[in-house]
C-alpha cells in the first residue's frame, strides 16, 4: 500500500502470478470518528484459451439452401471479439444474404456458387492479451442443379427415373431464433440488442416492431443489414414484444421476443453527511430502487448495525436512521446497502456531533465589482454547530436587509438581482449561533456597463477600395477596455492592409479574400460586449469563358457560354459582340445583349462575314472583360439585302446636282465587288431614266443641269452576284441661283411710337430660282423730328421665315423719320432690294429731365434749375413743378402745382417759409402726355449764415435693358456710407437693398427684367430716415436684332485716336509747367481745397485724378465747396454718343458704363470700384482735362 495514501499496488511485473491475486478487496478507513468502506473490488485475472481441436466436415450443400457455419469460440475474460476472414486475411464480404451473428456464427440465407471456397476462418480477438485465435478453415461446396443432375445421371442405369429438381424459390424461415417466441432479459442502462436471421429464396427483407407500442425514437438503429435492432440506454419503458418480420416474395415468418428490463439498484436518495450539535434531532435517509426492488441494510463503522454498539439515540426504521437528543458519543460513519440480485449500492455517510462557535471563511473587506442592472453575490461562507443564523446589514449603521429585492442563500450568499449605481457602499455579514457571533465587512462597487454606441454596419464595397467599420464605446471611467477585431470568428489576417485604429477597423485594397462578418469585442474585467457587420466584396463579374457554335446556317447561328463569377452582384445582362475578320479585323461591333440568366442566343448574320463573338458579362458594378474570341464562322456570299441610306440631290452650282449617299458598311455589302448604280431623271418631264455604276463612292456629280429643278433620283447597290432589291427614289435639286425680284407693295403702318408693322406681296416662287428661307427687312433711323439733327446710319436687320407677307419692327424710337426695304432669301443669298419705304413714328412721353438743382435758399425763396430731357420723345409743350413741405414728422403738406413754358430752364420759387423743407416733384410734358417726374428736397434758410443739410438730389437713371447706371449728388458731411434701394414700380413688395462701396456718387444695378419700370431710390447709412425722393424709371425691350459694338466702328475708333492725342499733348504741356515752377489752375485747386479724396494719380488702378480748371462745369465731389451759382452749363452741341449707341437709349457700353454722363448731356464722375473693373476709358479722360 502506498505511503499516506488508501492505494493498494500489485505488482506481478517482477514475478507471480496474477491468478494468486485473484478475490474480492475492499477498503476500510478509520478513525476516532468511525470507520468508512468501499464497494467490492473484485479482480479475476484476463483468460485468452486456445480453440479445442475438433474435425471439421466440408459442407456440401445445394443451391439455393440455408448455411450456418459455427464458429464455437472459446470462452475468454472478457469474451473475445469475433470477425471471419479468408487465407489472404481479407474480411469475407457481408450482406441481406450472408452476414455474421451476434454470437459469431456466419449465416447463409442461401448459398449461390460463387460462395464454394475452402477458407471460411473464424478468428477471436482477446483485446486484453493482445492475441488472435483462429479456428481451422471451413470448407463449403455449393452444387449447381446442372452438375448435380450429371452426377446421378452417371451413378443410375437408364431404366431408372432420375432427376433433381432446380433451383426452386422458398418462403423465409427463421434461423435465429428459432420457435416463434423467446424472452430476452436486459439490465436498465444497458444496450438492448434483438438479433433476427431468416432462410428464403429470394433473399428476405427484415422488419422489426413493437407490439402495443412505438420503436423508441433517437434511441432506436438498425444494424448488420436491419437484422439486429439496438435500442441504447434502456429502461423499464422498453420492456414489452418486440417482433421481427422477414418477407420475401412468396410470403413471410416471425419472430416475437418478450423483452424484461430488470435493474440494478439505483439511488433515488443516497444518505448525506449529518451535523449535529448536542441535544438536537436528526436522520439519515437511504432510498434505492430496483427490479426487483432491492433489500436495504445498514452498518456502523463498518458493522452491521444489529451487532454494533448501542446508541440509545438511534432508531433504525427501515430505510431511515432517525437521531434523537444526539450526544458527543454519537458520531459515527454509517453504511447504507441496496442489494438485489443484479448488483448492489453501498454510500458513507458521517454522523459528526459538534458543539463549535460561528466561523465565517470568507476573506474579510473583499471587494465585489459588477455591472450595474445585472446580479451582485456576496459571499459570506461560514461554519458552526448548531448552524448559524446569518444577517446581512448595509452601511456602518444600517438596518437589516429584508424585502424583495434581496435573496438570501442557504450557504450565506446575498443575491443582489438587479445591482444599481446606489447598490454600492459596504455590507456587514453577522453569524450568530447559542455559542457565540461573528460579523464580516465586504466592499461592492457597481460600475456602469460597457457599451458599443456606434456599431459596425453592413458595408458593400468595390474591389480594390477601402472600407471602414465604426466601433464607438462608452465604458466606465474607472475600466479600462480592450477592443480585439475578429473576422470569422478568428483572429484578424496578419496583413498590412488590416488597420486597426482606437474605434475603427479599415481595409485597404479590398480583395475578394476579404468577404465575412467582422465582429468587435469590447472586454473589460467585469463584462464583454460585442457587434458584427458583414462586409460583402463586390466587383465586376469575370469574363465568360467556354463560348462555343452550333447550329451554323447560312444567315444564323447559336452562341452559348459559361458565365464566370459574378463577384457578390448579380449579372444583369449579357453583351455579345462581333469582329468582321474579313472587312474589318481587330474591330468589334455590338451585336446584341441577352438578360442575364441566359446563356445562349441565335444570332442572326449577314452573308459574306468572317464572324468571330465574344461575350461581355455586366452587373451593378460595371461590364467585365471580353472573353476569349469564339472560333471563326465566314458566310457564304449573297446579293446585298439592302441599299444605300440618306440618299440626297442638293446642287453645288446653278448648273449642275450632287448626288450623295451613305456608303454600305463592309458586312452590308453580302459580297465582294460592291458597286453602285446612280440614277436619276427629271421630275414631271417625261425622259428616261440616265444611269451609271460607280464604284464603292458616296458621290457623284451631275452637270450641265437647269437651274433648280426638281429630280428623281435613286441609287442601287451591287455586287459580283447581283443587284440589291429595287431602291426607292427620292427627290432632289439641281444648284440654287440669286433671287431675281424683289418683294413688292411694300406698306408700313405705324402701331405707337415704339412699334411698326411692315406688309409685302410675295414674290413668284419662280423667281426665287431655290428653297425660299424667308425675307429680310432692313430699316434705320434717318433723323430725330425733335431735333433736326442728321445722325450715323446704323441699319438693323429682322429675318422672318417662311413665306410670311408681313412683321413687326419693335424697338423704335419716339418722333423720328426711318426707312426700310424688303429683300427675298434662299439658299444661295439675297435678292435685290425693294425701293426704300419712308415711315416716321408719333411723339412719345419724354423722359425725366436731365438735371434738377435747387440754388440760392434764402429765408423764402429758392432757386429751381433744370436741363431739358435727354430724350424729349417729340416737342416739349411745358413742365410741371409740383412741391409741398415736409414737417419734422416727415408727413408731407398740401401739394402745390405749377406749369412752367418748355422754353425756360430756371425759376425763382418766393414766397416760401423759413427754415422749412420742401419736396419737388418735376417732369416734362408733350402732347401726348407726362413723362417720368424727378424729385428733390431743398430746405429755406433760418437766417442769411446759410447750414449745410446733408442731403440726395439730383438722382438720375439711365437704363438699358437688364441694367441701369443709377448717379447721385451729395451735400454734407465727408464719408457717408450709400445705399441704394429699387423695387418694380407700383409693386407692394419690400424695397431691394444695394450697398456702395466707398463714398462714389453712382451705382450699376444689374440682373434687371427688360421692358420693366422700376422705382429707386439712395440713401445714406448712419442718417436717420435721410434718403433721396424716389425717381421711376423703365429698362428697354430685348432688341429684335443684333446689335453692333460700338467699339468697332470706324467713326468711333478714329475719335478715340484723336482724345489719346490730345491728352498726350496736354501731359506734356502740364510737365514742362511744372518743371518751371509756375502754378496751373489744377494746381490752385488741389492746395486751396487739399480734399483727401483727391489725388494726383491712384496707384491701385492707375486711374488720373479729377483736377478741374476754371471752365470744367463737372460738380465737385461731396465735401467740396460749391460753386457760387451751384449750376452745372450745358455743353454748346445738342449732339452726343447717346445718339450713335445702340442700346434702348444709346447709353451704355457693353459692360453698362455709362456713356451718356460724358458726350455733354450729363456731367458725372466716371465708374469705378466694384460695379466696373475696366480701365477708364479715353472718353473719361478727356472729360476729366478738356
Amino acid at each position: 500500500m502506498k505511503p499516506n495514501s488508501g492505494t493498494l499496488v500489485i505488482n506481478i511485473m517482477n514475478g507471480g502470478k496474477a491468478e494468486a491475486y485473484e478475490g474480492v478487496y475492499q477498503c476500510t478507513a478509520r478513525n476516532e470518528r468511525g470507520a468508512a468502506i468501499s464497494n467490492n473490488i473484485v479482480i479475476r485475472p484476463s483468460r485468452s484459451p486456445l480453440w479445442t481441436k475438433e474435425k471439421l466436415e466440408p459442407n456440401q450443400v445445394r443451391e439455393g439452401d440455408s448455411l450456418v457455419l459455427h464458429c464455437r469460440p472459446p470462452v475468454g475474460l472478457p469474451p473475445p471479439i469475433i470477425f471471419w476472414m479468408d487465407n489472404a486475411f481479407q474480411r469475407l464480404p457481408q450482406s441481406e444474404r450472408v452476414s455474421q451473428g451476434l454470437n459469431g456464427d456466419l449465416y447463409f440465407s442461401n448459398v449461390q456458387p460463387e460462395d464454394t471456397r475452402e477458407d471460411y476462418i473464424c478468428y477471436a480477438r482477446f483485446n486484453h492479451t493482445q492475441t488472435i485465435q483462429q479456428k481451422q478453415p471451413i470448407s463449403v461446396k455449393v452444387f449447381s442443379m446442372d452438375s448435380l443432375n450429371d452426377t446421378i445421371a452417371a451413378n443410375l442405369s437408364d431404366t431408372d427415373i432420375y432427376g433433381a429438381k432446380p433451383v426452386t424459390e422458398r418462403q423465409p424461415v427463421l434461423l435465429t431464433p428459432t420457435g416463434s417466441t423467446s424472452t430476452k432479459v436486459e439490465l436498465r442502462g444497458n444496450v438492448l440488442l434483438l438479433e433476427c436471421i431468416a432462410a428464403g429464396l429470394p433473399t428476405p427483407v427484415i422488419r422489426w416492431i413493437k407490439e402495443g407500442g412505438e420503436l423508441p425514437a433517437n434511441r432506436t438503429f438498425f444494424e448488420n443489414f436491419k437484422k439486429t435492432l439496438k435500442i441504447i440506454d434502456v429502461s423499464e419503458a422498453d420492456s414489452g414484444n418486440y417482433k421481427c418480420i422477414a418477407r420475401n416474395i412468396l410470403g413471410s415468418a416471425h419472430h416475437v421476443i418478450s423483452v424484461t428490463v430488470k435493474a440494478a439498484p439505483y439511488w433515488i436518495t443516497a444518505p448525506r453527511n449529518l451535523v449535529l450539535s448536542p441535544g438536537e434531532d436528526g436522520t439519515l435517509i437511504c432510498r434505492a430502487n430496483g427490479n426487483p426492488k432491492p433489500n436495504i441494510s445498514w452498518l456502523a463503522n463498518g458493522v452491521p448495525i444489529a451487532i454494533a454498539p448501542e446508541d440509545p439515540s438511534r432508531k433504525v426504521d427501515g430505510d431511515t436512521i432517525i437521531f434523537s437528543h444526539v450526544q458527543e458519543r454519537s458520531s459515527a460513519v454509517y453504511q447504507c446497502n441496496a442489494s438485489n440480485e443484479y448488483g448492489y449500492l453501498l454510500a458513507n455517510a458521517f454522523v459528526n456531533v459538534l458543539a463549535e462557535p460561528p466561523r465565517i471563511l470568507t476573506s474579510a473587506n473583499k471587494l465585489y465589482q459588477v455591472i450595474s442592472d445585472s446580479p451582485a453575490l456576496l459571499d459570506c461562507a461560514y461554519f458552526g454547530s448548531p448552524k448559524p443564523e446569518i444577517e446581512w446589514f448595509k452601511g456602518v449603521k444600517g438596518s437589516i436587509l429584508r424585502g424583495n429585492e434581496y435573496i438570501f442563500h442557504d450557504n450565506g450568499t446575498l443575491e443582489i438581482p438587479v445591482a444599481q449605481k446606489d447598490s454600492t457602499g459596504t455590507y456587514t455579514c453577522v453569524a450568530r449561533n447559542e455559542l457565540g457571533k461573528i460579523q464580516n465587512e465586504v466592499q461592492l462597487e457597481v460600475k456602469d456597463p460597457t457599451m458599443i454606441i456606434k456599431q459596425p454596419e453592413y458595408k458593400v464595397v468595390q474591389r480594390y477600395g477601402h472600407v471602414s467599420f465604426e466601433c464607438i464605446i462608452k465604458h466606465d471611467s474607472t475600466l479600462l477596455p480592450t477592443v480585439i477585431w475578429l473576422k470569422d470568428n478568428d483572429e484578424l489576417p496578419d496583413d498590412e492592409r488590416f488597420l486597426v485604429g482606437k474605434d475603427n477597423l479599415t481595409i485597404m485594397n479590398v480583395t475578394d479574400r476579404d468577404d465575412g462578418t467582422y465582429t468587435c469585442i469590447v472586454n473589460t474585467t467585469l463584462d464583454s460586449v460585442s457587434a458584427s457587420a458583414v462586409l460583402t466584396v463586390v466587383a465586376r463579374p469575370n469574363p465568360p469563358f467556354d463560348l462555343e457554335l452550333t447550329g451554323q446556317l447560312e444567315r444564323s447561328v447559336e452562341l452559348s457560354w459559361i458565365p464566370g463569377d459574378e463577384n457578390n452582384s448579380p449579372i444583369t445582362n449579357f453583351v455579345i459582340e462581333y469582329e468582321d475578320g474579313l472587312h474589318e479585323p481587330g474591330v468589334w461591333h455590338y451585336q446584341t445583349e441577352v438578360p442575364g440568366t441566359q446563356t445562349t442566343v441565335q444570332l442572326k448574320l449577314s452573308p459574306y462575314v468572317n464572324y468571330s463573338f465574344r461575350v461581355i458579362a455586366v452587373n451593378e458594378i460595371g461590364r467585365s472583360q471580353p472573353s476569349e474570341p469564339s472560333e471563326q464562322y465566314l458566310t457564304k456570299s449573297a446579293n446585298p439585302d439592302e441599299n444605300p441610306s440618306n440618299v440626297q440631290g442638293i446642287g453645288s452650282e446653278p448648273d449642275n446636282l450632287v448626288i450623295t449617299w451613305e456608303s454600305l458598311k463592309g458586312f452590308q455589302s453580302n459580297g465582294p465587288g460592291l458597286q453602285y448604280k446612280v440614277s436619276w431623271r427629271q421630275k414631271d418631264v417625261d425622259d428616261e431614266w440616265t444611269s451609271v455604276i460607280v464604284a464603292n463612292v458616296s458621290k457623284y456629280i451631275v452637270s450641265g443641269t437647269p437651274t433648280f429643278v426638281p429630280y428623281e433620283i435613286k441609287v442601287q447597290a451591287l455586287n459580283d452576284l447581283g443587284y440589291a432589291p429595287e431602291p426607292s427614289e427620292v427627290i432632289g435639286h439641281s444648284g440654287e441661283d440669286l433671287p431675281m425680284v424683289a418683294p413688292g407693295n411694300v406698306q408700313v403702318h405705324v402701331v405707337n411710337s415704339t412699334l411698326a408693322k411692315v406688309h409685302w406681296d410675295p414674290v413668284p416662287l419662280k423667281t426665287v430660282r431655290g428653297h425660299l428661307q424667308g425675307y429680310k427687312v432692313y430699316y434705320w433711323k434717318v433723323q430725330s423730328l425733335s431735333r433736326r439733327s442728321r445722325r450715323h446710319v446704323e441699319k438693323k436687320i429682322l429675318t422672318f421665315r417662311g413665306n410670311k407677307t408681313f412683321g413687326m419692327l419693335p424697338g423704335l424710337e419716339p418722333y423720328s423719320s426711318y426707312k426700310l426695304n424688303v429683300r427675298v432669301v434662299n439658299g444661295k443669298g439675297e435678292g435685290p432690294a425693294s425701293p426704300d419705304k419712308v415711315f416716321k413714328t408719333p411723339e412719345g412721353v419724354p423722359s425725366s429731365p436731365s438735371f434738377l438743382k435747387i440754388t440760392n435758399p434764402t429765408l423764402d425763396s429758392l432757386t429751381l434749375e433744370w436741363g431739358s430731357p435727354t430724350h424729349p420723345n417729340g416737342v416739349l409743350t411745358s413742365y410741371i413743378l409740383k412741391f409741398q413741405p415736409i414737417n419734422n414728422t416727415h408727413e408731407l403738406g398740401p401739394l402745390v402745382e405749377i406749369r412752367i413754358p418748355a422754353n425756360e430752364s430756371s425759376l425763382i420759387l418766393k414766397n416760401l417759409n423759413y427754415s422749412t423743407r420742401y419736396k419737388f416733384y418735376f417732369n416734362a410734358q408733350t402732347s401726348v402726355g407726362s413723362g417720368s417726374q424727378i424729385t428733390e428736397e431743398a430746405v429755406t434758410i433760418m437766417d442769411e449764415v446759410q447750414p449745410l443739410y446733408p442731403r440726395i438730389r439730383n438722382v438720375t437713371t439711365a437704363a438699358a435693358e437688364t441694367y441701369a447706371n443709377i448717379s447721385w449728388e451729395y451735400e454734407g458731411p465727408d464719408h457717408a456710407n450709400f445705399y441704394v434701394e429699387y423695387g418694380v414700380a407700383g409693386s407692394k413688395e419690400d424695397w431691394k437693398k444695394e450697398i456702395v462701396n466707398g463714398s462714389r456718387s453712382f451705382f450699376v444695378l444689374k440682373g434687371l427684367t427688360p421692358g420693366t419700370a422700376y422705382k429707386v431710390r439712395v440713401g445714406a447709412e448712419g442718417l436717420s430716415g435721410f434718403r433721396s425722393s424716389e425717381d421711376v424709371f423703365e429698362t428697354g425691350p430685348a432688341m429684335a436684332s443684333r446689335q453692333v459694338d460700338i467699339a468697332t466702328q470706324g467713326w468711333f475708333i478714329g475719335l478715340m485716336c484723336a482724345v489719346a492725342l490730345l491728352i498726350l499733348i496736354l501731359l506734356i504741356v502740364c510737365f514742362i509747367r511744372r518743371n518751371k515752377g509756375g502754378k496751373y489752375p489744377v494746381k490752385e485747386k488741389e492746395d486751396a481745397h487739399a480734399d483727401p479724396e483727391i489725388q494726383p494719380m491712384k496707384e491701385d488702378d492707375g486711374t488720373f485724378g479729377e483736377y478741374s480748371d476754371a471752365e470744367d462745369h463737372k460738380p465737385l465731389k461731396k465735401g467740396s465747396r460749391t460753386p457760387s451759382d451751384r449750376t452745372v452749363k450745358k455743353e454748346d452741341s445738342d449732339d452726343s454718343l447717346v445718339d450713335y449707341g445702340e442700346g434702348v437709349n444709346g447709353q451704355f457700353n457693353e459692360d453698362g458704363s455709362f456713356i451718356g454722363q460724358y458726350s455733354g448731356k450729363k456731367e458725372k464722375e466716371p465708374a469705378e470700384g466694384n460695379e466696373s473693373s475696366e480701365a477708364p476709358s479715353p472718353v473719361n479722360a478727356m472729360n476729366s482735362f478738356v
